[in-house]
């Protein structure tokens, strides 16, 4: 039985759009997922399922939050596989006084068409890093995250695409999850 991460966009984000994650793996459960962990308050689960198509246990996923807390996330999912290609092709791992907690992966819906991903790299980032990678951002904040110069609805509407983002450490941690799951 396949493992997927699902990590659901605006969760428990500034008091709106709360789930418990209690609720939120009872409702895993309900959906015939075997085993669903979750990780922090975000919105980030770790479990089995049967099916093996993303868009259907996505949507699947999403119908039945919008059902049972009356309102509809983003939820985008990665296999295993997948999860750990993107920890492989992160493009800051070969430098040194890269800070984890400064460090974010946004897990995009769709990778970017060419003309739109060259149009959004060409958007001022600085002092942040953006490097996009198929289906991920990859984002460097060296001043923390709190108060960013760059613009992410910017880039979001350029690149046509939406996501969600989780910090480094929360990344690695869910691959060491889903690789205990296999």
């Amino acid at each position: 039985m396949p493992v997927f991460i699902s990590f659901l966009r605006a969760v428990n984000v500034g008091g709106h759009n709360k789930i418990k994650m209690d609720a939120l793996r009872v409702l895993y459960e309900s959906l015939g997922f075997r085993n669903p962990q979750t990780y922090v308050q975000s919105g980030n689960v770790v479990f089995h399922a049967a099916e093996r198509n993303a868009a259907v246990l996505t949507k699947k996923i999403q119908d039945s939050i919008d059902k049972k807390f009356d309102f509809r996330p983003l939820v985008i999912l990665r296999s295993v596989a997948e999860l750990r290609a993107v920890i492989a092709a992160n493009p800051f791992a070969k430098r040194k006084g890269v800070e984890p907690g400064k460090f974010l992966v946004t897990f995009l819906a769709a990778a970017p068409a060419a003309e739109a991903l060259s149009a959004a790299l060409k958007i001022k980032t600085d002092p942040e890093e953006l490097r996009i990678v198929g289906s991920e951002a990859f984002i460097y904040f060296p001043n923390g995250m709190g108060r960013p110069k760059m613009s992410w609805p910017a880039i979001e509407r350029t690149l046509k695409t939406t996501g969600t983002g989780r910090n480094w450490n929360t990344v690695n941690k869910l691959l060491e999850m889903a690789e205990s799951f296999e």
